[in-house]
């Protein structure tokens, strides 16, 4: 049987950007994944467009990349590139901490125009929300913060170019497992520690969000297909693809396989790789079937991602 993905070439890029639009234009839905830190790369650039165009359905991301679209919106001019970053020497990396600059690659995020003017935000939401007695996913509180004008004052550079407001403008449903080792993560836990929030379930957890992953792909997957496109490896990928085994091995039910997988890396496939498996590989583990289109590209995503979106959008 012929297979249907390439390797490290223009064509493995074109192919899975055919196939991407073909599964949309088809009737079927998408789900992005995004690890690393793609939205201190500017991924919102394209991605919100996308969003806009309602060319993605639901987003799988790291709690990195949750928060880091926002700390671009409201301190983007206060960024500092770096663009030697291979040269610093740890005497330069830690200049770079005295004047609370936390570098990403290239890209220095200001701490104080940043993270600790999004922390005020966010404490008077979780307050709140333990005040009503209420509970809330992760993205949902920031959603809560982007829609309730509480950043708006802030922003720093065109709002248009934000992926988490176009999604929250939208509405549109977010998986963020793992998302307490993200920097607002960590100072959840300090609130909490602090007694600033004395319910730790304030923020609902991991579990519910697989939980609400499960409710949502066998809704969404009545009528269509969802696809995944997933960018780099980790954990905003490995969650949600688990969720069809899950509901096909563990609760009983008939579960529609994945329409669609197309995968971004630049990471040999190993035991210890932080891309995971190939394609085929997850046959086995009852995720993709046979005949599901199956792309993997292996090169850097920063570049492929926003040709591919644009190219799904006809730019």
């Amino acid at each position: 049987m012929k297979h249907n993905y390439r390797h490290f070439n223009a064509a493995a890029m074109v192919d899975a950007a055919e196939g991407y639009k073909k599964h949309v234009e088809g009737g079927g839905k998408m789900m992005i994944t995004l690890a690393g830190a793609m939205s201190t790369a500017e991924l919102g650039i394209t991605l919100a467009e996308m969003i806009r165009q309602d060319k993605v359905h639901l987003i799988s991301c790291t709690g990195a990349n949750l928060e880091e679209d926002i700390f671009n919106l409201v301190a983007h001019t206060h960024y500092e590139r770096v663009p030697h970053y291979r040269e610093l020497s740890a005497k330069d990396e830690q200049a770079l901490l005295e004047r609370h600059m936390n570098r990403v690659t290239d890209t220095c995020i200001p701490e104080g125009e940043a993270m600790r003017r999004m922390e005020k935000v966010m404490i008077d939401l979780w307050a709140k929300a333990e005040k009503e007695n209420k509970r809330y996913f992760p993205h949902e509180f920031f959603y809560q913060a982007l829609l309730g004008g509480g950043l708006k004052q802030y922003y720093d550079t065109d709002p248009k170019n934000s992926w988490m407001l176009a999604a929250a403008e939208k509405n549109l449903p977010i998986i963020c497992p793992g998302w307490e080792d993200a920097t607002l993560g960590n100072m959840y836990a300090a609130a909490c520690m602090r007694n600033d929030v004395k319910n730790v379930h304030t923020v609902r957890t991991g579990i519910e969000y697989m939980m609400q992953m499960a409710e949502f792909y066998q809704g969404i997957t009545k009528n269509t297909s969802l696809g995944m496109f997933q960018i780099g490896g980790g954990i905003a990928g490995d969650f949600p693809i688990c969720v069809v085994p899950m509901l096909h091995q563990d609760l009983g039910l008939n579960a529609r396989l994945w329409g669609y997988f197309a995968q971004i890396s630049d990471s040999t496939t190993s035991y210890g790789s932080y891309s995971g498996a190939v394609p085929n590989e997850k046959i086995t583990w009852g995720k993709l079937g046979i005949d599901t289109p199956k792309y993997i590209v292996e090169s850097d995503a920063t570049i492929v991602a926003p040709l591919i979106f644009s190219y799904v959008l006809g730019l």
